[in-house]
């Protein structure tokens, strides 16, 4: 009897040691979350306390995301591949450190540094903890693994960010800081405690990690992801003043509508990932874009119906939009796994996600210039969204 438990015992260790894992970097995530969006609400106080205009404390939010979008993947290019664990350890403790650090920050330019190098841990992090727990996890649970992880940064940008500004709003801006630090410490110490041996993978020269860029299934997943990004994330940079116009309702306060979309994206991105193990990744995308696109599109209509119908497409829009990212990486993982780069197409992912934000949030400023009604921000968003569909399918017809 007790070789037989002893036994079962050592089959089930690995499998539970890869979801303690995945648990810890979704803690790590959920600290990501909050660190990528909490810089905007603390501009006011930031601005107050540095005395400087607010376009000089916005240039805080512009660092952070900068970094992240180009600075971790040449980290991860250039981090050879028997470094894996010490390098998502060394990731995270710099977000930590960066974050602790931004909170004793007493000059601007200081803080911009610092709020840098915590883009630069954040994206080496979250590209490094998908691929790790990919790698633990068995091939039929990796879309759950990536699921909780996307779950974790969602539930950190819909719940720890409001929580953050209501400490910072009586504590001070700094303790936002601290809060987030402390939250990616708590998960770094579990890393270092229980993350195991990775197995060694392959040294790669950086020329065969760019080759991925030649690869034509890579770039098609990058490219949807770049325009899911321009429409979803673009749309939501203008979400205050489309439904502040009278003909969408002449809502006065956007915070409820804020919480819908959050909680959609929490919902989506824990759900998806049973959907990720079962259904074939490219047709789970397509159908995400899909739904986007009607999300997006209808969503002018229902808020000039009324506006508290309007929470049914922002609730599609946030869960579909958050949820993409599950299958989207498992897709990159799964396809670049020969190769042994698949970390390195993740990171390029994440970064494919803030270029879209920003030139979603561009084009949507383009559009106002032009002088045309709000709801073509909402119409535009859904036609980029339908182009991303297009060529899923052209994709999957490709492939």
């Amino acid at each position: 009897m007790s070789v037989h438990s002893d036994a079962y015992a050592a089959s089930t260790q690995p499998e539970v040691t890869a979801r303690l894992t995945v648990y810890l970097v979704a803690v790590g995530a959920f600290a990501l979350g909050m660190a990528s969006y909490v810089t905007a609400g603390l501009i006011p106080m930031i601005q107050t306390a540095f005395t400087i205009p607010v376009e000089a404390a916005a240039q805080l939010v512009t660092a952070f995301t900068l970094a992240y979008g180009l600075g971790s993947p040449l980290i991860v290019a250039f981090l050879p591949g028997r470094y894996q664990r010490a390098g998502l350890l060394a990731a995270l403790g710099l977000f930590v450190l960066a974050n602790a650090a931004s909170a004793l920050a007493t000059e601007l330019s200081w803080l911009l540094a610092l709020r840098s190098l915590a883009g630069v841990g954040s994206g080496v992090y979250l590209a490094m903890g998908i691929a790790v727990c990919a790698t633990l996890s068995p091939p039929a649970k990796r879309g759950k693994a990536i699921a909780i992880i996307m779950g974790g940064m969602a539930s950190g940008t819909v719940l720890g960010v409001p929580l953050s500004l209501l400490l910072a709003e009586r504590l001070g801006w700094a303790s936002a800081f601290w809060l987030v630090a402390a939250l990616g410490l708590s998960a770094l110490a579990g890393l270092a405690w229980r993350l195991p041996k990775l197995p060694t993978a392959a040294t790669i020269p950086l020329g065969r990690k760019l080759a991925l860029l030649a690869d034509g299934r890579v770039l098609a997943i990058l490219t949807v992801s770049l325009l899911a990004a321009i429409g979803s994330l673009g749309m939501y940079t203008f979400i205050a003043p489309f439904l502040a116009e009278p003909e969408h309702g002449a809502i006065r306060s956007i915070a409820p509508y804020l919480w819908v979309w959050g909680l959609g994206g929490v919902a989506g991105s824990f759900l998806i990932g049973p959907l990720a193990d079962r259904m074939r990744g490219p047709a789970l995308t397509l159908a995400i874009m899909l739904c986007l696109t009607f999300a997006l599109m209808s969503l002018p209509l229902a808020a000039s119906m009324h506006p508290w119908l309007a929470v049914l497409p922002i609730a599609l829009w946030g869960a579909v939009g958050w949820a993409l990212q599950v299958p989207q990486n498992n897709e990159l993982i799964r396809t670049r796994e020969a190769q042994g780069d698949g970390n390195f197409a993740v990171a390029l992912n994440e970064s494919a996600l803030y270029l879209g934000s920003a030139i979603g949030a561009a084009g949507g400023g383009l559009i106002l210039l032009m002088g045309l009604p709000l709801s073509s921000l909402a119409v535009a968003a859904g036609t980029v969204g339908a182009v991303g569909a297009l060529v899923q399918l052209t994709n999957m017809r490709r492939h």
